[in-house]
């Protein structure tokens, strides 16, 4: 996901956005410690975009 992708959207989808990147991000760090994730750099990049919708609301919010 790339911020140029997000940055149209409007204010609710990307409340949206963020609630579904956070409760993924969970899932993800339960399945790490349960060792049932096979690929960790998946957290990393789910962090990122949860960053690159902060991002983008805080310009919202700005504007």
């Amino acid at each position: 996901m790339k911020y140029t992708e997000i940055k149209d959207k409007s204010r609710e989808e990307l409340e949206k956005m963020l609630k579904d990147k956070k409760m993924e991000l969970f899932e993800m760090r339960l399945k790490l410690k349960t060792m049932q994730l096979t690929n960790p750099n998946e957290i990393r990049a789910v962090r990122k975009d949860i960053a690159r919708i902060k991002t983008a609301i805080n310009a919202q919010k700005n504007a």
